[in-house]
C-alpha cells in the first residue's frame, strides 16, 4: 500500500470565505448580545413542574374523594320504602294486627285520604280472586 501524505494531496479549496475585517468587529458584536441577553427573565423549569405536579395531584384526589363520599353520605341517610317493606314482610315477627295496634287516628286518617279506589277495581278484585271468604274476613 502506498503512503498517504496529507501535505502532499490536492487541496480542495473551501467554500466559506469570510467577509473583510470580520473578526475585528466580532468580539463586540458578541459582548453586544451577552448584554442584552442579561436583561431576560429566566423562569426555571424544576418550579414549574412542581407545580403543575401538586396541581394534578390534588385534582387526582378530588376525583376519587367525591364519588366515595356522596355514595355513604347518600345511603347512611335514606331508606328505601322497599327495603323496609321487605324487612317488614320477611324479617321481622311482626304481623298486621302489631301493626295496627300502632297506629294512631292521624295515622288512619293519612291512609284513609291516599287509598282512593274505584268501585270497578273493587269489583275486578274480588271477581278475579279465588279466595274471596279470605279477604271478606280480613
Amino acid at each position: 500500500m502506498k503512503e498517504f501524505k496529507l501535505e502532499n494531496g490536492q487541496k480542495i479549496a473551501s467554500g466559506f470565505k469570510t467577509p473583510d475585517n470580520y473578526f475585528d468587529s466580532l468580539s463586540a458584536k458578541v459582548l453586544e448580545q451577552i448584554e442584552q441577553e442579561k436583561e431576560a427573565k429566566v423562569i426555571p423549569l424544576y418550579k414549574r413542574k412542581k407545580v403543575i405536579s401538586i396541581a394534578a395531584a390534588a385534582a387526582i384526589f378530588i376525583a376519587f374523594i367525591i364519588p366515595t363520599a356522596n355514595h355513604y353520605y347518600k345511603a347512611s341517610k335514606e331508606l328505601d320504602e322497599a327495603t323496609l317493606e321487605t324487612y317488614l314482610a320477611y324479617e321481622s315477627n311482626l304481623n298486621q294486627y302489631d301493626l295496627i295496634k300502632e297506629l294512631d287516628a292521624k295515622d288512619i286518617d293519612k291512609l284513609n285520604k291516599n287509598v282512593a279506589l274505584e268501585e270497578e277495581t273493587l269489583e275486578d278484585i274480588l271477581a278475579t280472586n279465588p279466595n274471596i271468604e279470605n279477604l271478606i274476613s280480613e
